[in-house]
Order: structure tokens, then sequence, then C-alpha cells
């Protein structure tokens, strides 16, 4: 299971503790975990499903929606079997090499997650500020290769942060209070110099957050300007609907990781237990919002998605 070369002194298994302090309720919560994880799984499967069979939705925002929801299901199902595990049978342990990948996994499809946001932002500029050139721009051929340059930014950026991990002397204890690897959990533990990941980790935050966002912000910036420009009322609300989309997703995945973290950070009162479930949570529910999001504001994706339903 493990793809890195691991030191003899890391020969050996973490164990993942869950939510400490609700063991006892631990069949009661893995029964919205369960729901929410099928039901975003099923949802998220039948609308790849629905955008492959539909020829008009070859479009390049619904073949970006797909990669974003190709991440959703990716992040969910790497995180929640394991814990559903931890809850029914007290599967705690995880060999050093498997928690190395789940983080080497979760950590490249956050940063391919935030950079299709930004490729998403590039394809709503596009439509509305260079509508005559938006099928040559963005082909099909393009956003296939525009989600391998996310693909390949994602695993140079986050590769060379597992390496680092995977050099770390660990300590005797290795207890990790949540349900999942993460690394700060490891760094936690380690008895070494962790300067250099630190540092890296610091320039990776700074890359897929700050610059993502910046980003994002610079494509919605011109679409406002471009708007602004236009005297019909009515294009005026068209443009900004063909938007709408797009933001309430990335509001849902940034707004929500950012609580995370800076409750992580600075709620320091805030009992352990809660910051394990909401970063579960976030996880779990993200997938679902999105799937919810675009069937609500997208007339031609909803319709789609009512008629194979009715076949079912």
């Amino acid at each position: 299971m493990a793809p890195f070369n691991l030191t003899a002194s890391n020969t050996s298994t973490f164990i993942l503790m869950g939510i400490p302090g609700l063991e006892a309720a631990y069949v009661w919560i893995s029964i919205p975990f369960t729901m929410f994880y099928i039901i975003g799984l099923l949802g998220n499967v039948m609308l790849l499903y629905v955008v492959s069979k539909e020829q008009t939705l070859h479009k390049p925002m619904y073949l970006l929606l797909c990669m974003l929801v190709l991440t959703d299901i990716a992040t969910s199902t790497a995180v929640v079997p394991k814990t559903l595990f931890i809850f029914w049978f007290n599967f705690k342990g995880i060999t050093v090499g498997g928690c190395l990948t789940q983080i080497f996994f979760l950590s490249m499809v956050s940063v391919m997650h935030s950079a299709i946001l930004v490729t998403m932002a590039f394809d709503r500029y596009v439509a509305i500020c260079n509508p005559l050139r938006y099928a040559t721009i963005l082909s099909k051929g393009k956003i296939a290769k525009l989600g391998l340059l996310c693909l390949i930014k994602a695993v140079l950026f986050i590769l060379p942060m597992t390496l680092l991990l995977s050099r770390l002397p660990f300590c005797a204890n290795h207890i990790i209070p949540n349900t999942f690897c993460e690394p700060i959990a490891l760094v936690k533990l380690s008895c070494g110099d962790i300067t250099l990941h630190r540092t890296y980790s610091l320039v990776i935050m700074f890359v897929v957050s700050v610059l993502d966002l910046s980003l994002i912000v610079l494509s919605y910036g011109l679409i406002i300007r471009a708007v602004l420009r236009i005297s019909s009322k009515k294009a005026h609300q068209k443009a900004l609907n063909t938007c709408t989309t797009h933001i309430c997703v990335m509001l849902t995945y940034y707004t929500p990781g950012l609580f995370v973290n800076l409750t992580r950070c600075f709620g320091q009162g805030i009992a352990s237990h809660v910051h394990i479930i909401l970063a579960n949570l976030y996880l779990l529910i993200s997938p679902m919002l999105n799937l919810v999001i675009y069937g609500v504001k997208s007339k031609e994706l909803r319709d789609k998605l009512g008629k194979y339903t009715c076949r079912m």
C-alpha cells in the first residue's frame, strides 16, 4: 500500500483514535456519515453518467464539473470507509505507509480541486468576455489538457511534502486523535527537525490558497468590468446568472475549509471532538452541496438528470 521508501525506524503502525470522547456514540454517528457518503456518491456518479451520455452536455462548464465531481468522490472515498471501519469494528490501525498514502492522496486531490475552480473561473471569463471565441479557446481537447495540468500541478506540489514527512523520525506515541491521517498530525508525532516541512507547507498554502483565490478574484473582476459595459439590464442579468453557480460552488469549498482551519488554529477552547467532526463533515457535505447547487441553478442539467432518474 505504501509507495514511499521508509526507514527502519518508521516501520510501525499508527493508531487512528476516531473521535475521542464519543466512542459510545459511534454507531449513531456512523448513520449520518454513511447517509451523506452514499447520497453524495450515488448523486455524483449519476451526474457523471448523464454528462457522458448526453452530447448536449459536452460543454466546457459540464466537463469541468465532472472533474470537480471526481475530486469530490475521491476525497470522501479516501476517508469514509476507514472511518466507518473505526466506528463499526474498532479497526484503528494504519501503517505509516498507509498513512502517508492517505495524506498524499487527500492533499493532492485538494490542490487539484482548487486548480479546477480556477479553471472554471477562467471558463466563465472567456464565456462572458470573449463569447465568439469561446468554443475555440476552450475546446474539448484543451479542457482535457487543462485537467491534466491541474493533476500535474497537484502531484508536483504534494509529492515533496509527503516525501519530507516520510523522512521524519516518529516518537513512541503513535496515536492520532482523528479518523484520518493529516500532515499536522504526523508533524506533532515527530521527534525530528520539522523546519523544512513547515516552510514547504507554508509555500503550498500560499500558492494554493492565496494564488488560486487571487486568480479567481481577478477573473471575476474582469467579468464584472465587462458586464458593467453592457447597456442592457437583461444582458446584465443573463451574464451574472452564468457565474452564480460557480460562485456558490467556490464558496462551499473555500468558506468551510477556511472555517475548519481557523477553528483548528485559534479555537483552543473548543473540544477536540468538535474539530474532528467539523473536518469530517467538510469532506462529506461539500460533494452533496455541489450536486444540489448545479441541479438547482442549471436547468439544462436538471432536466437531463430528471429524464434519467424517471427511467429508473
